[in-house]
């Protein structure tokens, strides 16, 4: 899968960071989620650079800490992993690009 940048959420230690992909989706990058394998928490800033006209295809659990917890499709892909810096506190996942209209991509690890 191929990653196009969108931006970076950087704080605390962390680097929260959107891309979107080849594949009509988006893969998130944020801190772990104990227990959570397929969740990440990500900073409500990261928001901002979701592309015009979409939205994440996820839903978004508010923690009451200016975040957003979200679940997706794990990502395991070497030649994904590659192309992102991930720090040991940190995972990503993929989830579907929904447009305005409804229309949704799909995550398949």
């Amino acid at each position: 899968m191929q990653l196009t940048f969108l931006g970076k959420e950087t704080q605390g230690g962390g680097s929260p960071t959107l891309f979107a992909t080849d594949r009509y989706t988006y893969v998130v990058q944020g801190w772990k989620v104990p227990d959570r394998t397929t969740s990440v928490e990500i900073p409500s800033g990261l928001l901002v650079y979701v592309e015009h006209g979409s939205e994440l295809g996820a839903v978004l659990t508010d923690t009451g800490r200016d975040s957003f917890i979200l679940s997706g499709a794990a990502v395991t892909d070497t030649e994904t992993l590659a192309q992102m810096d991930i720090p040991g506190h940190e995972t990503c996942v993929e989830v579907g690009k929904a447009r305005k209209d409804g229309t949704n991509g799909t995550a398949s690890g």
